[in-house]
Formats: structure tokens, C-alpha cells, sequence
């Protein structure tokens, strides 16, 4: 992947001195994208981040307020906005998987407007705010610890307003410089992960983490599944457990980057009435990295959701774990797909939820290639955009 200023393996700045929110990205006329220089930078950036979560104090606090959060049946909220809601989303997910199923029912993830409307009185709550500086998000933090609830925050600087108004800060210290964020996705599930190994009893290693993000790039495929979708008029994604989470993350990529319309589904729900308006220009991206138990039910309505797709002539791609890949007929993605690896060390619901970020957002970045669009300003570059996001 070609780079215009990044070096990849370089830390990326951190927030602004003093604190302010970023201002629209620099526009390119073509790629290399920030988007996809962030995407490079990304296998170097998670071991970092991973690195400083494992010796940072404030992870040894949270991981004991979640401990006590479990041995007392309190609750464990995670909230956000946008990408950062997907991250909650995952991270969610990493915790239930790490206390057991017994007690799993304690966490949860929360839209941050929901939890703002309703606080949580008391347990724990964890927010993610890539900037810091996202209203509803802190607003949910406010309220929920003064009303009793002990409060964390997942983000890039503790000098943002969102760290004013949380008891711990845990920086990943590395901003995205894209606003079609990717970065801003991975790394705080990086600190998800890094929480919910220690929880389980054990570390995440992030030699593994970086070698899983590298084998997980494929440029090659990404650019021929995109070019395959690039005339679409509309993607269905569809994805079950923690593949709802991805599924949800690359539909908002795709809309942000590309001005494609997309839509997240469960891939149950794909065949309960949407089909009715799938036609052969719809596009169809289905997760399927089979990581969570009793994975056999899924894998059959995975699978007949796409003899569906075929059965239309829906462009069809699949973003795959490595086991999965002679399990799911040729014929039945013929528009491509790609891998999302395994890597020893990574439990697997981290190694899913992580192994499938790059590939999704590759998607992302080629499709808004193949459609002529500079991701990076997420559509705000024109002045209509520009002001329904102010209005």
C-alpha cells in the first residue's frame, strides 16, 4: 500500500496541544487516501496501543472495577456514537465472553443518547470517544456517575472534555487523521481486548495481534471485490453475533466513504421480508467467521442466505475466517472475498471481531476507490453535507 506522508510503522499524532476537535481532512485528488495510509499504519499502531494498555495503571484500575462490578451482579454498560458505538458494541461482547456465561448478562452496550436519557445509577460504565469530544457520549458519562455509577473512558487524550467527566482515562493516544475512521475503530477494541484477556485470566500478546492485522490485508482481493459492488445501487451486510457488530461497522464505512447506500442486517433477519426489495443491483457482504459456540445453526442460515442472494443475482462477497473458507461454495460468492485470519494467542471472539477489521475496511477504501470518492471527508466536503451535519 502506497503511502503519500505516513510512514506506517510510525506512531500517528496524537490530539492537538491544547485540546480541540479535527477539522476537516486535508482532500486528495486520488489515492493514496489518509484512509488508506491509516489502514497501513494500522498492524504497527494495535501493537502499540496494545503495548501501553498492558503498562498503563489505569487498565490495572479498570480491570479491578470491572472484577468488582462481576463478584457484586452490578452492571457493566459500554456506550459510544457512530464507529465508536461499534467499538462499544465489540467490547461488550469481549467482556461477556470473558466472565462466562453465568454472569454474562451483566454487560451490555448502550447507544450513548439512550444511556444519557436513562443513567445508570450504579455498576460500571465504560464510554469510547475517539476524539473525546462527542456530546451524547459524555453526557451518558455525566449523568450516569452522578448517579452512582463508577466511569471509564476509551480514548485517543485525557485532555479531552470527555476524560473531565470520568473518574479513569485509558489513551490510546494515536488519532485518525480520516474521519472515515479506522484507527478510531481498531484501537479501542485493541484496549477492549487487552481488558478482557486479563479478565479471562490471561494477556493479550501484541506480537500476535500485529502479525494477525498483517496477514489479514489483502489488498488484491479487496480491490476485486470492490470493483464488483462499485456499480451497486445499494449493499445488504449481514452478520450474526459479534459479525453484527462488523457487519454494522462496514455498512457506515461504506455509506461514509463511498455514498453508497448500505444496510446491516442479522443475518437471520436477511431472508424475513428484506429480500423483497433485493434485486440483481443490490449487492450482498456477508461476515461469517464462525468464533462463537453452537456456530452450526448460523452457518446454515449463512449459507442460505447466500443460495438467496444467488438466487437473485445479487454481486455477492464474503468476509470469511480462515476455517470457513472450503465450508462456503465458490459459486455462492461470486463477487469475491476475503479472510479473516487466526492467530495463536487471541482468544477467539477477539481474534474475529479483530482479525475482520482490516478486511472490511480495505472493502471500504476500494469501493469508495472504484466509485470515485475521497473517503476522508465523509461526504462534508460539500457544502450540503457540510451544514446537515452542523443543522
Amino acid at each position: 500500500m502506497g503511502a503519500e506522508g505516513t510512514d506506517p510503522v510510525a506512531s500517528l499524532p496524537g490530539a492537538p496541544e491544547p485540546w480541540a476537535p479535527s477539522s476537516i481532512p486535508e482532500l486528495r485528488s486520488g489515492p493514496p487516501y489518509l484512509m488508506t495510509e491509516m489502514i497501513a499504519a494500522e498492524p504497527a499502531m494495535a501493537e502499540r496501543v496494545a503495548q501501553r494498555s498492558l503498562a498503563n495503571p489505569a487498565m490495572s484500575q479498570l480491570l479491578e472495577s470491572t472484577r468488582l462490578a462481576v463478584e457484586r451482579n452490578e452492571p457493566i454498560t459500554t456506550t459510544g456514537c457512530g464507529t465508536s458505538e461499534h467499538a462499544a458494541m465489540a467490547a461488550a461482547a469481549l467482556l461477556a465472553d470473558a466472565i462466562g456465561p453465568e454472569r454474562a448478562h451483566l454487560v451490555g452496550a448502550s447507544q450513548a443518547l439512550d444511556l444519557a436519557r436513562r443513567p445508570q445509577p450504579g455498576g460500571l460504565v465504560i464510554g469510547f470517544s475517539h476524539e473525546g469530544g462527542t456530546w451524547a457520549t459524555n453526557e451518558a458519562l455525566t449523568r450516569s456517575r452522578a448517579t452512582g455509577a463508577r466511569t471509564a473512558l476509551v480514548t485517543v487524550s485525557r485532555r479531552s472534555p470527555g476524560a473531565a467527566a470520568v473518574e479513569l482515562v485509558l489513551e490510546t493516544r494515536e488519532q485518525d487523521q480520516s474521519w472515515c475512521h479506522t484507527v478510531g475503530y481498531l484501537s479501542p477494541i485493541v484496549v477492549a481486548a487487552v481488558l478482557s484477556s486479563a479478565l479471562a485470566g490471561g494477556e493479550l500478546d501484541p506480537v500476535a495481534l500485529r502479525r494477525l492485522l498483517e496477514i489479514a490485508t489483502d489488498e488484491l482481493a479487496a480491490q476485486d471485490a470492490a470493483s464488483a459492488l462499485a456499480t451497486c445501487v445499494r449493499l445488504v451486510v449481514a452478520g450474526a453475533g459479534i459479525d453484527l457488530v462488523s457487519a454494522r461497522e462496514l455498512a457506515l464505512k461504506v455509506e461514509e466513504g463511498s455514498e453508497l447506500p448500505a444496510t446491516a442486517l442479522h443475518t437471520e433477519t436477511v431472508r424475513h421480508g428484506h429480500l423483497a426489495a433485493a434485486t440483481a443491483k443490490t449487492g450482498f457482504v456477508l461476515l461469517l467467521t464462525d468464533a462463537e459456540p453452537g456456530g452450526e445453526p448460523v452457518r446454515d442460515q449463512a449459507l442460505a442466505a447466500l443460495r438467496s442472494a444467488r438466487a437473485l443475482g445479487m454481486p455477492t462477497v464474503a468476509i470469511l475466517g480462515a476455517r470457513l473458507g472450503t465450508q462456503v461454495p465458490l459459486e455462492l460468492t461470486p463477487a469475491g472475498r476475503l479472510t479473516a485470519p487466526e492467530a495463536n494467542g487471541i482468544a477467539p471472539l477477539a481474534e474475529a471481531i479483530l482479525g475482520s477489521a482490516i478486511p472490511l475496511q480495505l472493502l471500504a477504501e476500494r469501493l469508495a476507490r472504484a466509485r470515485g470518492r475521497d473517503p476522508d471527508p465523509i461526504g462534508r466536503d460539500d457544502p450540503r453535507q457540510a451544514a446537515a451535519a452542523e443543522a
